[in-house]
């Protein structure tokens, strides 16, 4: 990748690395790339959010670029308008799950989903060559605004349906989320709880919904005898669930059991999901008629697996799920209505995660300097592929060696200065004395690099 667009476009510290003269550039460059049309433009709850969207219209306006500003908006929904106002690309400002401090630049496609990096080089280097289109005066793009939240959630009941009304508790975590999503539920019938639900870009808990972040949702579940409880990270392109005992349901268990209701729902198929998956999904879905595909980490490598060759349903184990009937962009606010109807449908969620196999999975950070990222994993390769005793490689993205019983995937991450390893194995033995293997190799790879 280039020196700006990581695994999931541009995501730097505010003011630092991204600025507004590179956000202006962004728009100068992908109105240079697109030559005419409109963008759709949305972005998340971060305070640096209005500044960074301002400048990188500018850009867009200046090369003759029709811009329909969305405003306040999750991906997801980001996603909906391009597709809802026929727009020839979109952009989020957005940085995920990242900490407030940061924020980013996010591209779509006409069909909803991500640039993809061939794309996101080619807009590198015009911004690189500093070769941008100029609009004469009196062809300088229009800018107006629009809200597409009621024919989102329009569009979103047309597609799920519940028989039964739930107690739903919804956590936004102070991001884009919460000017949607508990809405949808609400609409859908549902008796609807909001925490962290006030968009202020000063976020109370960590973004990234796990079990850790979620205690307060959990807890509020169980207070609240509530059916289930949905949570999303800074731009609502993620979901976590807890289930109705304030559990929170880990996301290889709500992968699978969400992947095996698509396929109930839209018959048998493909499932696309990425390396970091383990083996739960594969034996949950194979006798419902699903088939696994493994692709790269990141949004856009299911997405582009999905339109390139079809699917049911796409997703990773980081609560990002896409679903292509839906949409190519990855949707926690939909995702959060279909596990409703999955509810309404099978029974409460706490007896679904029962059927899903449970295997000991285990995921380290290691700091790594992005410089040091390249020849830390060839040294990771090599010894990797010597020291272990292993039956399939693939190595797409990263290095991921299996056999029957359990599987390691390196992989330098795109978004940080870190390398990461995750495992799967079945016993927690077994993980623990390869995780310790495997961190030595790390560890001493990056002090070799």
């Amino acid at each position: 990748m280039g020196r700006y667009f990581g695994t999931s476009g541009i995501r730097e510290v505010v003011n630092e690395k991204l600025t507004p003269e590179l956000a202006l550039g962004v728009g100068r460059a992908l109105g240079t790339c697109l030559g005419e049309g409109t963008v759709v433009v949305g972005m998340d709850t971060r305070t640096s959010g209005e500044m960074l969207k301002r400048a990188l219209v500018s850009g867009l306006l200046s090369a003759g670029i029709d811009v329909i500003d969305i405003g306040l908006a999750p991906t997801p929904l980001t996603g909906f308008a391009i597709r809802l106002y026929g727009a020839d690309a979109g952009v989020t400002i957005t940085a995920s799950h990242n900490p407030p401090e940061y924020n980013g630049i996010k591209v779509w496609q006409a069909n909803g989903m991500a640039y993809t990096p061939e794309m996101e080089n080619r807009l590198e280097a015009i911004l690189e060559s500093g070769n941008f289109k100029k609009a004469p005066w009196n062809e300088i793009g229009s800018l107006r605004k629009a809200d597409p939240r009621e024919e989102y959630i329009e569009a979103a009941l047309e597609m799920v349906h519940l028989d039964g009304s739930y107690t739903v508790v919804l956590d936004s975590g102070n991001g884009a989320g919460s000017i949607l999503s508990p809405y949808l539920q609400r609409e859908m019938g549902n008796r609807v709880i909001s925490l962290n639900s006030h968009p202020s870009g000063f976020f109370v808990r960590e973004l990234e919904p796990n079990a850790e972040s979620l205690s307060g949702l959990a807890n509020t579940v169980r207070v609240m005898k509530a059916d289930v409880g949905i949570a999303h990270d800074g731009d609502a392109d993620r979901i976590g669930v807890v289930d109705d005992r304030g559990n929170f349901v880990e996301y290889e268990v709500m992968l699978s059991l969400i992947a095996g209701y698509m396929l109930r729902k839209f018959g048998k198929g493909k499932i696309v999901t990425t390396v970091d998956a383990g083996f739960a999904l594969d034996d949950y879905v194979k006798p419902l008629g699903g088939e696994v595909i493994r692709t790269r980490v990141g949004d856009v490598a299911v997405a582009d697996e999905l339109a390139k060759h079809g699917g049911v349903f796409g997703g990773e184990p980081s609560g990002t799920w896409i679903m292509p009937e839906w949409n190519l962009t990855p949707d926690g606010i939909f995702a959060g209505a279909l596990v409703l109807e999955m509810i309404d449908k099978l029974g409460p969620l706490s007896e679904l995660a029962k059927e899903v196999p449970r295997y000991v999975t285990l995921r380290a950070k290691i700091p790594c300097p992005n410089e040091k990222k390249a020849r830390a994993m060839e040294i990771i390769a090599h010894e990797a592929l010597r020291s272990f005793d292993y039956e399939r490689l693939i190595d797409i993205d990263g290095v991921r060696i299996e056999n029957s019983n359990w599987w390691i995937l390196f992989r330098p991450s795109g978004t940080e200065p870190i390398m990461r390893i995750t495992l799967e194995a079945h016993t927690e033995d077994k993980a623990k004395e390869l995780m310790e293997k495997a961190e030595r190799l790390v560890r001493d790879a990056i002090t070799r690099a």
